[in-house]
């Protein structure tokens, strides 16, 4: 047993963060690893009394033996994206090998996999219930996957092959975040902020001032390529020169020394393939969709080059349109490709004169308290549910928080509680939205402690997660006023929150958001047509100074707006799936080229021919190479999610949106059950039949 001695490994809640420093980790995760590896040490020493194995001593040992260690790494990893300094950076690499090791370390134990598969293939099984048959089930089929009937030698090189992959692709993440922050573009010539809206210059000044540049006499804006700091450049700035500079220092993220990841790509594929190859699949692809919805990378590449078929026509004519509308603006020719740093720029210009529409008018409806308090507003509405903030305090090591507050990692977090209807606490989760530089980008949605529903007398276990992004921040003393992509990040990273809070499955493993990748997406994203519902929108749309909902008119252009560039949009989701693919399915035919070569040959048919070459995502794409497995031969799940949502939203639009017997069927069904049960099983029982693959396309305005 494991006590408060070390912190990352502490199992009281609430979180204590200010104990959370980097001189604990190596104690603390070697504290786990001991502990686990007895754990481990101990089932497998059964062997010798195979009569007396019991569920509770097998298979129910095993998902307790690394509870502590993955609790404690998990906390170490979450540290790193959010609070990233050398210290813990080097603390976290100096145990990740250790950590890695182990981990592959299981499956490969052999007397573990003896004793596991004696019980797991015995008759006892079967007077099992049905979530824990399922957890059986899915452990073997897991320590197969994972190499547990290779022979030493292999289980030996296996080993090691996770551990490589362990260390280049943390350095990979690494990379894309020093090579992220190592940019600034602080601007002195106001002239250079033309087009710019004022909401993007107040921020740039905030940036400035908070680094000590420019003054009242003489101001000085900063930029980085932080999202809601480039993202305003790329669409709005009339200096051709400038977008150019923000296009080009972007496009050098990890691919410079000395963050250039080109090599590490070339790594990475290559252990994956061995990977994949010692157990005995065709492709890394193969090896990671056996058990998810496609099966296979075969299918799951048929099934992203099948939509782009049925769209490329259409992404055609929007390129056609576009190159049209600037060579209008401009006295130019329509047949010559525009570069890059325009696209964005001329497709907003486009979007406002053909639908006299500016996204930039959404903003004033949209402050981000206001936004997650209707958030919250409506999934009480749904899914029987309560959030109530609780006081906060970030401390310092050393420090206590004050009474009655819960410590947070940054002073900009927040913490909340979930109730259910009858007032019972379900867990806490955390929200910290805004950009530093010691946070990774992007957004996302973690678990930090799965909890377990009541049993008998023994009370519900808490859930603890998180969500984070890096969205538009308040500046001046006004609030942050988000854009509606922003809004619909929020709402998506909520939807994972709401499958994890509200998981109901008593194995902790099948609980929440383990579950297949081509699944996960469906309650984030089925919460982004939310984001599209006059409903929806009145309950959290108002002007952050008047209270005013977003006036008709207005509503109307973005509705009318929605599917601009949809198939644009569209595409360039495809394009990530099918490089990720191509590169894992395919990977001998792409080997040892010009990566750049390859990439653009891959996705010649997916991307917007430009006059200067734009450089492939593939260096900085964190979700393909940011962690061993992370999203590769996945990311197609975006895709394949939206099919789902789309079509199982259709349920709440006939049925009545805020309709709390509809949100009801989909927490009990969908949400509650984790992977208790098959996914395309929890579909149907939720949908009555299977999905209508064409529910996309319509939604995006796409079918034919």
């Amino acid at each position: 047993m494991i006590d408060s001695a070390h912190p990352f490994l502490d199992a009281t809640l609430p979180i204590r963060w200010s104990r959370l420093t980097a001189d604990r980790v190596e104690p603390d995760i070697s504290a786990g690893l001991e502990a686990a590896g007895a754990a481990i040490d101990a089932i497998a020493a059964q062997e010798a009394d195979a009569a007396k194995l019991t569920y509770k001593s097998t298979f129910g040992a095993l998902e307790e033996a690394t509870e502590g260690l993955s609790r404690g790494w998990g906390l170490v990893s979450h540290l790193d994206s959010v609070c990233n300094h050398p210290a813990l950076r080097e603390a976290k690499n100096a145990m990740l090998p250790r950590v890695s090791e182990f981990y592959s370390s299981i499956p490969l134990n052999e007397g573990l996999w003896k004793v596991l598969k004696a019980w797991g293939e015995s008759p006892a099984v079967k007077e099992l219930d049905p979530v824990r048959r399922r957890f059986v089930s899915e452990t073997m089929e897991d320590f197969r996957e994972s190499g547990a009937d290779l022979p030493p030698d292999k289980k030996k090189r296996l080993s090691e092959l996770e551990s490589e992959l362990a260390r280049e692709t943390q350095k990979f993440s690494e990379n894309v975040l020093d090579a992220t922050n190592a940019w600034e573009k602080v601007v002195t010539d106001e002239s250079l902020l033309d087009g710019l809206p004022d909401s993007a210059r107040a921020a740039a000044r905030a940036a400035a001032v908070a680094k000590g540049f420019g003054s009242d006499e003489e101001p000085a804006w900063r930029f980085t390529l932080h999202a809601p700091s480039m993202l305003p450049v790329m669409e709005h700035a009339q200096s051709d020169a400038f977008r150019e500079e923000v296009w080009r220092a972007a496009s050098a993220v990890g691919a410079v020394e000395p963050h250039d990841n080109t090599a590490r790509i070339a790594a990475i594929l290559e252990l994956r393939k061995e990977k994949a190859a010692l157990l005995g699949r065709e492709n890394f692809a193969d090896l990671v969709l056996a058990r998810r919805m496609a099966g296979s990378g075969r299918r799951a590449l048929g099934f992203v080059e099948g939509l782009h078929e049925r769209i490329a026509d259409a992404f055609e004519r929007e390129q056609t349109q576009q190159r049209a509308y600037r060579a209008g603006q401009t006295g130019g020719d329509p047949e010559e490709s525009m570069e890059p740093w325009d696209l964005a720029f001329w497709a907003e210009r486009c979007r406002r004169e053909t639908y006299d529409f500016d996204t930039e008018e959404l903003r004033p409806y949209f402050p981000m308290d206001r936004v997650v308090g209707g958030m919250f507003e409506l999934t009480e509405k749904l899914f029987g549910i309560r959030v109530e903030e609780r006081a906060s305090a970030f401390v310092e090591p050393g420090q206590e928080a004050p009474v009655g507050s819960i410590e947070v990692w940054h002073p900009e977090v927040k913490y909340y509680e979930m109730l259910d209807a009858d007032g019972s606490s379900r867990g806490g989760f955390y929200a910290d939205w805004h950009p530093r530089d010691s946070k990774r980008g992007g957004a996302w949605m973690n678990s930090l402690r799965t909890g377990m529903p009541p049993v008998g007398d023994t009370p519900r276990e808490a859930h603890v997660g998180l969500m984070c992004g890096n969205m538009t921040a308040p500046i001046e003393g006004r609030p942050a006023l988000l854009t509606h992509r922003e809004v619909e990040t929020i709402f998506h990273e909520f939807g994972h929150l709401l499958h994890h809070m509200l998981g109901e499955v008593p194995v902790r493993s099948l609980n929440g958001v383990s579950v297949p990748w081509d699944f996960v997406e469906l309650p984030s994203q089925i919460m982004e047509n939310f984001c599209w519902e006059r409903e929806a929108l009145d309950m959290f749309a108002r002007h952050h100074e008047t209270g005013d909902p977003i006036p008709e008119e207005l509503f109307g252009k973005m509705v009318a707006a929605r599917n601009y560039l949809s198939a644009t949009g569209f595409m360039r989701q495809l394009s990530f799936g099918k490089l990720d693919l191509e590169l894992h399915v395919n990977h001998e035919k792409h080997a040892g080229r010009d990566l750049d070569e390859a990439c653009r040959e891959i996705l010649a048919a997916y991307t917007i021919p430009t006059r200067t070459a734009a450089p492939p995502i593939a260096r900085r794409f964190t979700h393909l190479f940011g962690g061993p497995t992370a999203y590769a031969a996945g990311y197609y799940s975006y895709k394949w999610s939206e099919v789902l949502d789309a079509d199982a939203f259709t349920r709440f639009q006939k049925e009545g949106l805020l309709n709390r017997s509809t949100g009801m069927d989909f927490r009990d069904k969908i949400l509650s059950k984790g992977n208790s049960e098959p996914a395309d099983e929890m579909f149907r029982s939720f949908m009555g039949r299977d999905p209508d693959p064409e529910a996309l396309l319509r939604r995006a305005g796409l079918a034919v």
